[in-house]
């Protein structure tokens, strides 16, 4: 994971990165695993790591070969879900360490509850989870697998509603807390630091990273004379 992360670059180390970065992998994959509303997980990577990690919680492992991005690597995804008969997808990315088991068997719940705008019978659905800033999307909820093809990146949340309407699929946002939060920059790293700082029952690789100190690279200067 050589280059993990490389927005956190100008507040933390290039070795706390690589760290932090597959430590919320690992957490994310543990929530997954633990979340009863899950079948099955299906990990798209180009990391060995990660593909070691996953392998051993059960997932389904995918080559991201080319590397052309997140809604890319869904796509793979998506396919292989299509293609082993699954009726929804749940695309999450791997770096929200903070995610909580309960709150996703919430949000895939039965119909009875989502509350009364979800009854009747099953129809084309988008589920957004926005950032915490509203603008990205940190989960997006797709019934059928492939009711809209993911946009993910920058202001993707208005993208997503933008292709479920035009897709004439019902459209729904939800914000679990432990979702919301995503790791892309200094200030997301502070203030998931605070999260973390509230429970002791999540993410414990991330935690365990985090409450490390960070090493500086120093610069040490000898003179004789």
């Amino acid at each position: 994971m050589a280059g993990a992360k490389r927005r956190l670059a100008a507040s933390t180390a290039t070795a706390l990165r690589q760290h932090l970065a597959a430590a919320m992998v690992s957490d994310v994959l543990g929530a997954l695993a633990q979340a009863s509303a899950i079948a099955r997980t299906i990990v798209v990577t180009c990391e060995p790591s990660v593909a070691a990690q996953a392998r051993a919680q059960g997932a389904i492992v995918l080559e991201d070969a080319a590397e052309a991005g997140q809604s890319a690597a869904a796509a793979i995804g998506i396919a292989r879900a299509l293609a082993e008969g699954f009726e929804r997808v749940l695309c999450v990315p791997g770096d929200c360490p903070a995610l909580e088991p309960a709150e996703l068997d919430r949000l895939l719940g039965p119909v009875s509850e989502r509350g009364p705008e979800a009854a009747g019978s099953p129809r084309a659905e988008v589920l957004i989870v926005p950032d915490r800033h509203g603008t990205g999307t940190n989960g997006l909820l797709l019934t059928p697998p492939d009711v809209i093809t993911p946009s993910f990146g920058p202001g993707s949340c208005e993208r997503h509603r933008a292709l479920a309407r035009a897709a004439g699929a019902a459209l729904r946002l939800e914000h679990p807390p432990s979702l919301v939060l995503d790791v892309d920059t200094g200030e997301d790293l502070a203030a998931l630091r605070a999260r973390l700082a509230g429970t002791d029952a999540t993410a414990p690789r991330t935690r365990s990273v985090l409450g490390q100190p960070e090493r500086r690279p120093i610069l040490s200067i000898s003179t004789t004379g």
